[in-house]
């Protein structure tokens, strides 16, 4: 984007969908949350593949893991600075596009309910989720916003896209009702899997299916970063102030 005094709404549109100008907005969620898992001890979003293998190169060394943040904040400093010169990043969007996740988080737990109650499956909503405590939630809320719109949106919803354009030769509009819907349904039964999972509930998983489905258009129409701060200012609001 070239250099300007004053950034219009389509401007905005265009600069909150790029991808690179996303990653570097939602870098900040990445520090906040590896100093979230180390002040809590190991509390860990599930999907998350990057503490392991960062602890993994630290070598259990508490003062190397440290390190390796450091540099990927100093790198991120790095980025935005070379990308500011150049006038392909403006860090003045990023309120906007905070405020617009924060006004999508607000609407989004009504708006899954009226997707289901319109296909007659409210009936099946159940709650009861987990409780922890209150900065654990921070992390845990973080740490999904984070890692599961990575694993499911941009790579889950992105890879079964081309699977399906040039694997099997789909249409693209058929490609993409198709990764939409299997990451969805991947993204919701994941919750249930392993030690920390939950008891598996039908309303509980329609709920989150209903949920992927509503993240993957907003990452598809308003971007990576836009999704990110949905999910995590989401959990939050569930999480943290409910």
């Amino acid at each position: 984007m070239a250099k300007t005094e004053k950034m219009g709404f389509k401007d905005y549109i265009e600069a909150s969908r790029d991808l690179g100008t996303s990653i570097v907005l939602v870098l900040p969620l990445f520090v906040l949350y590896q100093i979230g898992v180390l002040a809590t001890g190991g509390v860990r979003n599930g999907v998350d593949f990057v503490s392991g293998l960062m602890w993994l190169v630290a070598d259990g060394q508490l003062l190397s893991y440290l390190g390796i943040n450091v540099g990927v904040l100093l790198a991120f400093l790095g980025v935005v600075a070379y990308l500011r010169k150049k006038g392909d990043f403006q860090p003045k969007i990023f309120p906007y596009v905070l405020a617009e996740s924060t006004l999508y988080a607000m609407l989004f737990g009504s708006t899954v309910v009226l997707m289901m109650s319109t296909l007659g499956l409210d009936a099946l909503l159940s709650t009861g989720p987990k409780s922890y405590g209150v900065f654990d939630s921070l992390v845990l809320s973080i740490g999904a916003g984070l890692y599961e719109e990575t694993v499911f949106r941009l790579i889950g919803m992105g890879g079964l896209f081309l699977i399906g354009t040039r694997a099997f030769d789909m249409p693209p509009w058929m490609a993409a009702v198709a990764a939409v819907l299997l990451s969805s349904v991947i993204f919701s039964g994941i919750h249930y899997i392993g030690p920390l999972g939950d008891p598996f509930a039908m309303g509980s998983f329609l709920f989150r299916f209903f949920a992927g489905v509503l993240l993957a258009a907003i990452f598809y129409l308003r971007g990576f970063a836009v999704a990110v701060y949905t999910h995590a200012i989401y959990d939050i609001i569930v999480m943290v102030f409910n």
